[in-house]
């Protein structure tokens, strides 16, 4: 490989919390990489898991390892790379993308590669200052899966929350559901605010009936499973039905909508065109 083959070695490093659900893993995180795969065919394309604690499972119990966030721009560096993108595959900008964004400054301080830059997450920009609305494109995106609700009265939509600020960004999802006109989708999360109380007293006071319950995460994993769609009379859907509501499972992650998966791809073609050495994300 001469020099010039060599400066030009690209590469596209796809982070996301991780699953220790085969079967999800491939669903959900596989087929958004595959169709990153796609889109930059002269990118290297390359995968990393947040969550130290699922690297660990998957490694004992399957034999499969996954590198960190760290260890995959390491290995990428070692390996000659001087242009990396890292798209994460995170649903708002809170601890786990805080993670990355900080791994990413610390690389472009060190000068590990000529550039390096960091894609959004699938919720961020809101529409002002003539950014993009990512909120809408991933309300639309939803539409498009669930269009009649599977003749539900409500969808209600499950995200992880938490008590980093970015937790809001589930409020702000509703209020946007709200002025795009789509009644009857409610949002509530497992760790934050709004909570499933708040959706339950919303879906009383409109009178629903039947409710199609769904996971507004990457991944139909432990969260989905257990906390949402699980017979303990603590889970979502025990809750729901406690409540005098017919409940609907749907038990698939946001990595298996291709419209979400179209987002992603956009918000890593939105780094790449970036001009360097703009603010990033």
């Amino acid at each position: 490989m001469s020099i010039q083959q060599q400066s030009k070695k690209k590469a596209i490093l796809v982070v996301s919390f991780g699953t220790t659900y085969l079967e999800t893993l491939t669903r959900n995180i596989e087929s958004v990489e595959n169709k990153i795969k796609e889109a930059f065919p002269e990118y290297e394309v390359r995968r990393a898991f947040t969550s130290r604690m699922v690297i660990k499972k998957l490694a004992a119990r399957d034999g499969l390892v996954i590198d960190t966030e760290q260890e995959a721009l390491e290995k990428l560096q070692a390996e000659g790379y001087t242009e990396v993108y890292v798209q994460p595959l995170h649903v708002v900008a809170g601890e786990e993308y805080d993670k990355v964004k900080r791994l990413v400054v610390h690389f472009a301080h060190a000068q590990a590669f000529d550039k390096i830059k960091l894609g959004r997450p699938l919720l961020y920009f809101m529409g002002q200052d003539e950014q993009p609305d990512d909120y809408l494109a991933a309300i639309n995106a939803m539409a498009q899966q669930f269009p009649s609700f599977n003749n539900a009265d409500a969808l209600v939509l499950m995200g992880h929350g938490g008590a980093h600020p970015a937790n809001a960004a589930y409020a702000a999802l509703q209020l946007k559901l709200e002025q795009a006109g789509l009644d009857g989708i409610y949002v509530y999360t497992v760790e934050g605010f709004p909570s499933l109380e708040n959706v339950i007293a919303k879906l009383k006071a409109n009178q629903a009936g039947k409710v199609l319950l769904a996971p507004f995460m990457l991944v139909a994993g432990d969260h989905a499973q257990n906390d949402m769609a699980g017979d303990d009379e603590d889970s979502a859907k025990s809750q729901l039905e406690q409540a005098g509501f017919s409940v609907e499972v749907y038990l698939r992650g946001l990595g298996e909508n291709p419209y979400i998966q179209e987002l992603y791809v956009q918000h890593l073609r939105d780094a790449i065109d970036q001009p360097y050495g703009h603010k990033k994300h």
